[in-house]
């Protein structure tokens, strides 16, 4: 049982993956879809500011295409690179009365294609990065990539002017080693404007949506006797559709009850440094021109940092310990969200670890910002499964039900092209797509899978953490 063009389409989420997916299938011809979202993306234009909770709405995300062994994400990551470069072009095209108001301000550019510098913390290139080069090498892209120890790079990389972002951090003069591949084609996407510039595709495209905090608000997934889902609201209302594509981030293995011990919910760490106005030499020091994304040992740090935004925030990321947040959802005990704003248990705060990991890159690496201090922090909910690969299939046993997330945390940069290969595997042509394979339902009888195996019981719950705050922002 697939999907037909007259089919009612439900999708649960506004996020990456339910926004893709609601403008692929309304450009592939489906008329009847509506999206359903407990907060108001469209009208706060996906800002965190505004006070949104949810990955996709961040500041910025990393655009790039090392992907060690895994080369079907590496191909799928380029593919999506010629969308974004297509979406920049139309943004700066489009007048601006007829964009949304988060779209008519500041730059028309969502894809910025500044560089991604992964540096090593060792003397050595890790088997990661060799097997990443290795593989852009069979792919004819070897020369987008520059490693800083290597003289011939180094010199293709002066002509082409990425030389100075070989060493941003001046690593080789403090350390005196310096082990990094700057990949040129990648960089960073503006998080929130580029998801309101999908939504406001979706809409032109015909796709309905209910953004509500109870309204839009789907508390439960029921059945008809033919299997058909209901949808059911927290103000007390229901939806009767044909098929639903539950795409809820971090608030997905709560609605889809099948697919505990597949996804669990966990959340990075994210710290932000504020520049002054009136220091013009560090907001050129940190600017997309002169500074690319940089990362340390993603493997082992789990490390991040970008340039600055318009407003001239410099944010860190911290990856490395991915913590989980258990309580009682419907008589389970399941990892959900605990964040700053739509959360009954709020947190604003991130674990101190995370806070001195962020710290003391900052200090050994841009040691000109410690002075400012730490500005703001926040946990960024997303959802992990068992191998980081993405979840995109029917539940089992619920044949008008199917699941789109498992982001764990790359799934950002495929915002243009992720619908598409959704959308074959919703008509029933997944299986015999490359993708369509990889994301099938699954299960692991590995012993590590990804930090599910721990469960209340392991060392990342946040219950467990030793919580930072304002206090500790300052890096004397």
């Amino acid at each position: 049982m697939t999907i037909q063009p007259a089919s009612k389409i439900f999708i649960v989420g506004s996020g990456v993956f339910g926004i893709s997916t609601a403008l692929w299938l309304a450009r592939s011809g489906y008329n009847d879809v509506t999206v359903f979202d407990m907060q108001d993306t469209k009208g706060s234009g996906y800002n965190p500011d505004a006070g949104i909770d949810s990955a996709s709405a961040d500041i910025n995300k990393i655009i790039r295409f090392s992907y060690g062994e895994e080369i079907e994400y590496q191909r799928l990551a380029f593919e999506a690179a010629k969308i974004w470069e297509e979406w920049n072009i139309e943004l700066q095209e489009s007048r601006t009365e007829d964009l949304p108001e988060v779209l008519r301000t500041g730059s028309r550019k969502l894809w910025w294609n500044c560089g991604y510098l992964r540096m090593s913390d060792g003397a050595e290139y890790d088997a990661f990065e060799l097997k990443t080069l290795e593989n852009m090498k069979k792919e004819g892209i070897r020369e987008s990539q520059f490693m800083v120890d290597n003289e011939i790079d180094i010199q293709r990389a002066e002509q082409s002017g990425w030389g100075q972002k070989l060493d941003p951090c001046n690593r080789k003069s403090k350390f005196g080693v310096h082990k990094a591949v700057l990949d040129s084609s990648g960089g960073f996407v503006v998080a929130y404007k580029s998801c309101a510039w999908a939504q406001h595709l979706a809409t032109k495209a015909g796709v309905k949506f209910l953004l509500h905090p109870s309204k839009g608000k789907v508390v439960h997934i029921q059945a008809t006797e033919d299997g058909k889902p209901v949808l059911e609201m927290a103000d007390g209302t229901t939806h009767h559709g044909d098929y639903v594509v539950v795409a809820g981030g971090g608030w997905t293995p709560s609605l889809v009850p099948e697919a505990d011990g597949l996804l669990e919910t966990t959340a990075g760490s994210v710290s932000s440094i504020r520049l002054p106005d009136d220091r013009p030499d560090l907001w050129e020091r940190f600017s997309p021109e002169k500074f690319p994304v940089v990362s340390w040992n993603m493997k082992t740090k789990g490390i991040y940092a970008f340039p600055i935004t318009e407003q001239g925030v410099l944010k860190i990321g911290y990856r490395k310990t991915k913590y989980t947040n258990y309580q009682d959802i419907d008589g389970r005990r399941i990892s959900v969200p605990k964040t700053a704003h739509v959360t009954d248990d709020k947190e604003a705060n991130i674990p101190l670890e995370a806070l001195e990991a962020a710290k003391d890159i900052i200090s050994s690496n841009m040691p000109e910002l410690t002075e400012l201090g730490i500005s703001s922090t926040k946990l960024c909910w997303y959802t992990d499964s068992i191998d980081n690969s993405f979840v995109v299939d029917f539940v089992p046993g619920k044949p008008r039900v199917a699941i789109c997330s498992g982001g764990s945390g790359h799934g950002f940069k495929f915002l243009p092209i992720l619908g598409r290969e959704v959308v074959k595997i919703l008509e029933g042509n997944g299986k015999q797509t490359v993708y369509g394979s990889m994301w099938q339902w699954r299960d692991s009888n590995n012993k590590i899978r990804n930090g599910l195996e721990e469960g209340e019981q392991g060392p990342r719950v946040l219950g467990k953490q030793r919580m930072a705050n304002e206090t500790n922002w300052s890096f004397t």
